[in-house]
Formats: structure tokens, sequence, C-alpha cells
């Protein structure tokens, strides 16, 4: 009898055991199930549309593919050799598109910190103006490149004729040296509004009370913002040059609508470039190989660019 009452005592331990092992394991399941269900979509796109891509990329690098037919012939390191060795036109694109990165960065950085200093001060319009600065950034890059085709064209000439200013009357878009400015000018309007948007949110969160504290000590107003606000926003600034500097290296639909690459390829983009080589000229293999290339070197600038300013903050 007492052996019974022993195995039954045994059991029911057990049976108490394996719940409180299922009850622990349950929480952790559904913690792990409710993540899979709102991270799972999100990994699974970017899977299918970023990482499979960019791996078949770098296979179809090694091939002679022209993006059409289904035989694939294996070429090795082919491409490549063909880029460094016979491709001037490739390195004459890069170098546009790194003069305008270093360009368009600048200036665009300059103008939205300059229109978040100004709209962060206490102006009745604020709103206003921040919506009209923003504007620019939601229209299409291809839409405003036409729209600005038809002012440098049209609208600049017609300035020009009336006023006889000789700024209105250049070949905006004819000779490469103002098409070069021009295309700066156009990236600069429309992403500033953007960078001014990330400038205010940075500004809001300086503490005032440093900044009274500051012009009671006698600091200038250029003290203020040199040695007090841009130290305190830095990492705004790091936000701001990685953002600007990969769109500026990635420009292809303004490029495209305003000059498209013109003249005489002076104002080609390293995407128009592979655009072309991929997609016009049907050496599918030889443009992913440019794209991998390229995808290096913007992926050097950045990383260099987010190390530099982050050791900033911290000294900051």
């Amino acid at each position: 009898m007492s052996a019974k009452i022993n195995a039954n005592t045994l059991a029911t331990k057990e049976a108490h055991v394996k719940q409180e092992i299922k009850t622990n394991k349950s929480p952790k399941l559904k913690k792990a199930l409710g993540y899979a269900a709102f991270v799972g979509p999100a990994v699974l796109f970017f899977v299918l549309i970023q990482i499979i891509p960019f791996f078949m990329g770098v296979y179809y690098s090694f091939t002679s593919w022209n993006g059409v037919s289904s035989a694939v012939e294996w070429v090795g390191l082919e491409n490549y050799i063909k880029i460094f060795t016979d491709d001037q036109k490739f390195f004459n694109s890069f170098i546009f598109t790194t003069k305008f990165m270093f360009a368009a960065v600048l200036i665009s950085n300059i103008i939205g910190f300059g229109f978040a200093l100004l709209l962060n001060a206490a102006l009745k319009t604020k709103n206003i103006l921040r919506t009209v600065f923003f504007i620019p950034n939601v229209i299409g890059g291809l839409l405003l490149g036409f729209i600005w085709q038809f002012i440098f064209v049209k609208g600049f000439a017609s300035i020009g004729n009336m006023t006889d200013i000789g700024f209105f009357k250049l070949p905006w878009l004819g000779d490469e040296a103002t098409a070069f400015w021009g295309i700066v000018i156009v990236f600069a309007w429309q992403i500033s509004g953007y960078m001014m948007v990330i400038y205010i949110a940075a500004l809001q969160g300086v503490d005032t009370s440093l900044l009274e504290a500051a012009k009671m000590d006698g600091a200038t107003n250029w003290s203020l913002l040199t040695k007090i606000i841009i130290p305190l926003i830095l990492p705004a600034f790091t936000i701001c040059f990685f953002l600007t500097i990969s769109m500026a290296f990635k420009i292809f639909d303004l490029n495209l609508s305003l000059t498209g690459g013109g003249p005489f390829n002076s104002t080609e983009s390293v995407a128009i470039n592979i655009y072309q080589e991929a997609f016009m000229n049907n050496r599918y293999g030889l443009g992913t190989a440019k794209s991998i290339l390229f995808f290096i070197v913007v992926a050097v600038f950045t990383t260099l660019q987010v190390t530099f300013t982050k050791k900033k903050e911290v000294e900051a």
C-alpha cells in the first residue's frame, strides 16, 4: 500500500514539474512568436529585396550575361579587369560623382542648418516656412528635374533677356561647368528641407539653461553657436552627412532628367553609367561589376565619415 502511495506521489510530482516547465516555456514561446510576427515580415522582405539580389549581383558580376538570354557564361575577373584597364568613361563618371558629392553635401548641409537656426527662433510663420522648405523633398526626382530643366532653359533665359543680368544668360545645362552647378543647385534645393528637419529636432533638444548661463557670462552669438550649440548637436551632423553623402553618390533621377549625362557625358553620374551599361548596352555582367565596385566605394566613404564624426562627438 505504501509503495502505491509513493508511486502516486512521484507521478504527481513529475506531473507538477512537467506543468511548471510548460508554464515557463509558454511565455518565452509567446514572446518569440510575438517578435517573429512583428519582425518576421520585415526581415523576409529585406532578404528577398536586398540580400538575395545583392548576392545575385555579385554572382552575375563574374559572368558575361546580357540580362536577357538564359545562357550565363562564367568569365571570372574579366569584367573587373576591363573596368580598370579599358573603361575611361566609367572613371570620368566617378570623378564627376565624387566632385558633385563634396559640393552637394557641403551646400545642402549649410543651407539646411541655416534654415534650422532661422526657424528654431520665435517666428510667427515658422510652421508655414518649415512646410514650404520641406515640400521640395516630397516631389519626385524625375518630376523635379524636368521642372528645373524648364526653369534653367526657359525661365532663366526670359529673365536674362528682360533684365540683362549675366547670371540668367548662362548656358546652365549646355556647358560642363554650369551644368555641374545646375545639378548641385537642384539637389541642394530638394534635400536641404529634409536636413533642416533633422537639425531642428536636434536644436530643440539643446538645454536652454546652458545658453542663458553663457549669455550671462558675456558669450556672443557666434560663441554660443560654435562652442555650445554645434558640439551638442554633433550627432545630427553625423546623420545628415551620412544621408547626404549616400544620396549624392547615388544621384540618378535628377541627373537623368536635367542633363541625361550631357553635354558630351561631362555630367554623367556613376548610377547613369551603370544603368546604360546594364540595360542600354545589354552588358549586365559588366554593369553589375561596376555596381559592386560602386557599392564598396560608397560603403568606405560613409564608414569613414561616420567614424570621424563619431570621434568628434566623443571629444565634444
